[in-house]
């Protein structure tokens, strides 16, 4: 069954701990940020930024009600639709490794769509750099995973919101704590538990937390009959 994640949001204290592991574990570069209304820097994903850390305010009668905290990353699907729309241009540029079940980009990804690549994706995760083409996302720290060591994001996180291993383990320890949480949040729920290697347990609705946290929120999009066939028959990239 390959790794899993199971992030337990009712214990993320926005610390971005995880966020500041992933840039230095991949050595990406700083983003050039700026106070836009908001503590949630930056202000999406990117390119260069795998994971984020997503801020929302509850609120409610004009009250803020409950502050949300939201680590967002790739979720690894199980049957994952970058790749299914990927392969239709070139097989190579999005892999998913069979042990771990990681989902990879290469970068064979500039002989992708990147609008296509983003709009498959239920949790808008993919991001293009424009100059190179080639499009990134989170790799589940897979040179750390297959060398017997924890992601750096889970590594670093300090409150044991994040958990890493096999993922019928990581199915089970979220299902226990569920039941837990719900005593206290009775609508309490996972986040497509059955469909990803990421798991989020959501002590509120998912949608309070950000627009794409499940699938059913965003989903991938439909294209018109009209887009299909404009799909169908255009020229691919040149390939590289």
């Amino acid at each position: 069954m390959g790794k899993g994640f199971f992030i337990d949001l009712t214990k993320c204290t926005a610390c971005r701990g995880c966020q500041v592991a992933c840039k230095q574990w991949h050595k990406l570069p700083a983003e050039d940020t700026h106070n836009w209304g908001s503590y949630q820097n930056p202000e999406d994903l990117s390119f260069i930024t795998y994971k984020l850390v997503r801020f929302e305010e509850l609120v409610e009668n004009g009250q803020v009600k409950d502050w949300l905290f939201f680590p967002d990353q790739c979720r690894h699907c199980i049957s994952p639709p970058c790749k299914m729309v990927g392969d239709m241009d070139d097989e190579q540029a999005i892999l998913q490794e069979y042990e771990t079940g990681t989902v990879m980009f290469t970068g064979r990804t500039k002989n992708l769509f990147p609008d296509e690549i983003r709009d498959s994706c239920p949790y808008d995760i993919p991001r293009e750099d424009e100059e190179s083409g080639v499009i990134s996302k989170c790799d589940m720290c897979f040179d750390r995973v297959i060398n017997g060591m924890l992601p750096a994001c889970v590594l670093a996180c300090p409150t044991g919101s994040m958990h890493f291993g096999d993922l019928e383990d990581m199915k089970a320890m979220a299902e226990e704590r569920l039941e837990e949480v719900k005593q206290i949040y009775p609508d309490a729920v996972l986040g497509d538990p059955n469909s990803v290697r990421v798991i989020y347990l959501f002590h509120r609705k998912p949608s309070d937390f950000f627009h794409s946290a499940v699938a059913s929120l965003h989903g991938p999009k439909r294209f018109t009959r009209k887009e299909a066939f404009a799909r169908l028959f255009r020229n691919n990239r040149p390939r590289v």
